[in-house]
């Protein structure tokens, strides 16, 4: 065999073993594809997302993913382009497929935490959004963030100005307005942007002749945007605030449930029933997206919200979200209305539980049933 012939083979086999690690990629996504498929066509109907949830679920999610990729990417590459690794720099930044992709593909995006947290974002947003303009009070009243931000009490006025604020940023991506942060835990904000600076990292890491300065850069990015990342930015945490700052009594809680129908403010909401039951956030947010409403119903019951309240927040919600069923609701109503509010404290006492604590117990009950 000549030397020409040689090469030319070798070439040959090289494009051949090209090929063949393709044929095996798209093997594996079609495998995937499939499992995804038979899953779904197995899901009870009231698990699977309606196409608006679900194309505001990836909306959210291209967009977090993508503000870390940009704050990442950015970064990096100044500090490459200093470091005078100019071809890594310009790598990094180079415009191709969206990082968004790759995690997805690697599954990273179906991590429980992560992607519950952010369809429970999504769910909420888009329950607020269902709700009647007319709902809760009546008159031309200021909106109750904007009566506590006058509030003579400069701890409740401050954290109603935050809560406002974060909920008007909030507000404005449903209309189009660009992400400038995750809005994230703290933890999953340090998880999803470790992930991104490994997708940019294997993305242009076998392009690169010093992968090594590529990733320290990655590495100095994600450590910077995790120290910039502030728990108490959050919209959630300034509802928490403010929920704290006016701890509502039984009777005020009544009317602030009206005042935050009225004014579509279901974060507000959650943040006062979760204050009111000492419990997190994401419980209180969890009670109000549950389509079924029973913790709910109980939970009002156990803060001694009479029946006509609940019947308002009830059939405002059914209105608003399509898979609840009013006349369910009616017959729960009739049960709810029925429990003593002392019994309804007993039963809802569990969930008051620390998060972990209240799953390990969880898992423990479903295993001795299943024994």
């Amino acid at each position: 065999m000549t030397d020409a012939s040689a090469t030319t083979q070798a070439a040959l086999s090289a494009e051949a073993r090209a090929l063949m690690a393709r044929a095996a990629r798209a093997d594996s996504r079609s495998r995937r594809a499939e499992s995804a498929s038979i899953a779904d066509a197995f899901r009870a109907p009231e698990a699977r997302l309606d196409d608006r949830t679900r194309a505001a679920f990836s909306a959210l999610v291209s967009g977090i993913v993508g503000v870390v990729e940009g704050e990442l990417s950015e970064y990096a590459a100044r500090l490459l382009t200093a470091r005078g690794a100019t071809a890594a720099a310009e790598a990094i930044t180079r415009t191709t497929a969206p990082v968004v992709d790759r995690l997805a593909a690697a599954g990273l995006l179906g991590d429980p935490d992560f992607a519950g947290e952010c369809l429970a974002r999504v769910r909420l947003e888009l329950l607020t959004e269902g709700l009647p303009a007319d709902a809760g009070a009546e008159g031309d009243a200021p909106s109750l963030l904007a009566r506590l931000t006058q509030s003579s009490d400069r701890v409740v006025a401050t954290a109603a100005s935050a809560a406002m604020i974060g909920e008007s940023h909030r507000r404005s991506l449903g209309e189009g307005r660009a992400l400038s942060g995750t809005g994230l835990p703290s933890a999953l904000h340090a998880r999803l942007v470790w992930w991104v600076a490994a997708a940019l990292r294997n993305r242009v890491g076998d392009r690169i002749a010093d992968p090594a300065a590529l990733d320290r850069a990655l590495g100095e990015a994600a450590k910077r945007s995790i120290a910039a990342h502030d728990d108490d930015d959050r919209v959630e945490m300034a509802a928490m605030r403010l929920a704290a700052a006016v701890d509502p009594q039984a009777a005020e809680l009544l009317a602030l449930i009206d005042e935050v129908l009225r004014d579509r403010r279901l974060t507000i909401l959650a943040a006062f029933l979760a204050h009111a039951l000492g419990t997190d956030y994401e419980l209180g947010r969890e009670l109000l997206i549950d389509p079924a409403g029973d913790r709910l119903w109980l939970v009002l019951r156990a803060l001694d919200v009479p029946r006509e309240v609940i019947a308002r927040l009830g059939f405002h919600l059914c209105e608003a979200d399509a898979r609840r069923d009013a006349e369910a609701f009616a017959d729960a109503l009739d049960l709810a209305a029925s429990i003593d509010p002392a019994t309804a404290r007993l039963a809802v006492a569990p969930l008051t539980l620390h998060r972990d604590f209240r799953a390990a117990l969880m898992a423990l009950d479903a295993a001795r049933d299943d024994a």
